[in-house]
């Protein structure tokens, strides 16, 4: 097979993460509708994304998100989002690129996207790597 030089994947991962982004922009206008609700998975070490040293140690490579009651200050921007949850009665304001989304669900509609991590390589080699939904 020869080799990608139109790197296809990547053409796939943003438009892939303009879903997510897509998502976020309608629950920061109009809520979460119905029985909706987000679950976000990124790459808590990624160098822009920001969030408490509490919560790095407690989830030292992943976290994932959950939007459903309890959020506030949800902003989108062009590269990432904010937002502030509860965490253990604590409210923590959260700042996480898109980039180092690795993946995003919605149970309520059995919808899930997963991503691979930016600096994978795309040609398949690694049987570890995260496989498109």
């Amino acid at each position: 097979m020869s080799e990608d030089m139109m790197d296809y994947q990547s053409m796939v991962e943003r438009a892939m993460k303009s879903v997510v982004r897509e998502a976020l922009l309608k629950v920061g206008e109009d809520g979460l509708p119905g029985e909706h609700h987000l679950y976000i998975t990124f790459r808590t070490q990624d160098e822009r994304v920001e969030i408490s040293d509490r919560l790095i140690s407690q989830y030292p490579e992943e976290m994932t998100i959950v939007l459903q009651h309890q959020f506030w200050g949800l902003e989108i921007l062009e590269d990432a989002f904010e937002i502030t949850l509860s965490f253990s009665g604590t409210n923590e304001r959260l700042f996480v690129p898109f980039d180092s989304v690795v993946g995003f669900a919605d149970p309520s509609v059995n919808f899930g996207l997963q991503f691979k991590a930016a600096d994978t390589d795309f040609a398949g080699d690694n049987p570890n790597d995260l496989q498109d939904t």
